[in-house]
């Protein structure tokens, strides 16, 4: 509970950030961690409130009061060992998760909440100072084998529980670097990426093998990357391993379907314009093709993977950047008490819109024109919500100029190709269904094909899909042991 009148006396510490003046000249990481004496000050903060809702608020379980008061008191290894208990990878949400344990801290009720993810990137990177993060080698070996198709935050945890229960765990990237979402989908100055290769090396010492550039299955669907040099049908992995994880991801883009001019250059999917910049950061050579330098960049999507790429446009020098939103703006502000311990639906303005950004809401895209076969403008509209549809407002037609539009829509689901080349049954949704509760939790329709990720419960969060990961690996292993 740290501090028995911490809350009274402490107030909430905000890792220090770079300018935005300063931080749009590079790519790499702005925020700063906290310092020994500003993370004892934050988990001093910690109520003794009776009923954690942050734990419950928290996928993972974390057990947040109990790793507070431990940094609080300076038993930071212990702090650590506490946060694995739960979280394989607590680097990666202690950058990009966005706290849904935050609003549920009873302080906030009053004040504001305890800086839980600050903590928790506290605690992990004092891990990794002091050499407290070691492979964690399995005693014994099962002689099961297990083939992961996806390396994803999903693919990744499910992979190190199984590998650690003893179990020969392959995963398989189509791509030519393991990381799926967090290698390519996620920018470096969120998540730069020697942070996600020194826990790949801790799981490859822990006896996890990597095979990368592999397609299982065929015919990627468009805006869909693929660096794959082999492709291995679904059948040869399934005769070569006793159990088979898809953790595939969610990655088929929604486009612009039925809109006139959506296929005129100069027009891309989010993810295209991400992972183009991604690899370059990765030392890629040759100069980006897709660079919004001197451009006017327009951002369809008015979520968190169009506020990446409102970043990558500052930090590539665009020459203006509006992001819009079809639904209407959300309330600078929301009563706690309605909506104490959910997670809140108001106004955000995350760090790339600090940077600059014109935002712009109830906007819908009825055309986009051109000449010469490149964009120019797009024709839109304002829109009302009537009966859960979107409805033109009678004379609102308007032009956007633009040299670049990005598509940041959010995702389908998996790619419906991968999915039909291993025969597993599909929900309503276009997901793989597989459930989460009971004997057979996370099998598929598939003998001894289970599922996790965003492959199974659609579009989400990395600190979910982590979730997903762990609890597969569990179903995996008790499947495996008990055959």
């Amino acid at each position: 509970m740290g501090k028995v009148t911490g809350f009274k006396e402490f107030e909430r510490i905000e890792e220090f950030h770079t300018t935005p003046k300063e931080r749009v000249k590079h790519y790499r990481e702005f925020t700063l961690t906290l310092t020994d004496s500003q993370a004892r000050q934050q988990g001093g903060r910690c109520m003794d409130c009776g009923i954690p809702f942050c734990n419950n608020a928290c996928p993972l379980g974390n057990l947040i009061p109990d790793f507070n008061d431990q940094v609080y008191n300076a038993l930071d290894q212990e702090a650590l060992d506490r946060l694995h208990t739960t979280n394989n990878f607590p680097e990666f949400t202690g950058r990009v998760c966005p706290a849904l344990c935050e609003p549920a801290c009873s302080l906030g009720l009053i004040r504001q909440p305890v800086g839980i993810r600050s903590i928790e990137r506290f605690i992990i990177e004092k891990g990794w100072e002091n050499g407290w993060v070691k492979p964690v080698v399995a005693k014994e070996k099962t002689g099961k084998r297990v083939a992961i198709v996806g390396s994803g935050p999903a693919g990744l945890a499910a992979a190190q529980q199984l590998a650690r229960a003893g179990h020969d765990v392959h995963v398989y990237e189509k791509n030519d670097r393991i990381g799926g979402l967090l290698r390519y989908g996620i920018p470096d100055f969120k998540l730069e990426k020697q942070v996600l290769d020194r826990r790949l090396e801790q799981m490859a010492a822990e006896g996890v093998v990597f095979h990368t550039g592999v397609l299982v299955g065929t015919d990627i669907p468009e805006g869909i990357q693929d660096l794959s040099k082999t492709v291995l049908a679904p059948e040869a992995l399934k005769a070569e391993f006793d159990a088979v994880v898809l953790a595939v991801g969610a990655e088929q883009p929604r486009g612009l379907d039925g809109i006139p001019g959506a296929d005129l250059q100069g027009v891309h999917y989010a993810m295209e314009f991400l992972v183009a910049q991604n690899r370059k950061d990765a030392g890629g050579k040759g100069r980006n093709r897709l660079n919004a330098e001197g451009k006017r960049v327009v951002i369809i999507g008015g979520g968190d993977t169009g506020s990446d790429c409102v970043g990558i446009a500052n930090r590539q020098g665009a020459a203006s950047i509006l992001q819009f939103d079809r639904n209407p703006k959300l309330p600078d502000t929301v009563d706690k008490d309605m909506t104490w311990p959910y997670w809140p639906r108001r106004f955000s303005v995350s760090s790339s819109h600090e940077e600059g950004c014109e935002r712009d809401f109830r906007v819908l895209t009825k055309r986009i024109a051109g000449r010469r076969g490149r964009v120019e403008k797009l024709i839109a509209c304002r829109v009302d919500q009537v009966a859960g549809k979107y409805v033109e407002v009678e004379g609102s037609e308007f032009e956007i100029p633009a040299d670049m539009v990005l598509l940041a829509m959010g995702f389908s689901g998996p790619a419906v190709s991968v999915l039909d080349a291993f025969g597993v049954q599909k929900s309503r949704t276009g997901t793989i269904l597989a459930a989460d509760e009971g004997r057979n939790r996370y099998q598929t329709s598939v003998d001894k094909v289970f599922a996790a990720g965003d492959a199974r419960r659609g579009q989400s969060l990395v600190v979910w899909a982590i979730h997903e990961g762990r609890e597969c690996a569990e179903a995996v292993d008790r499947w495996l042991m008990d055959a």
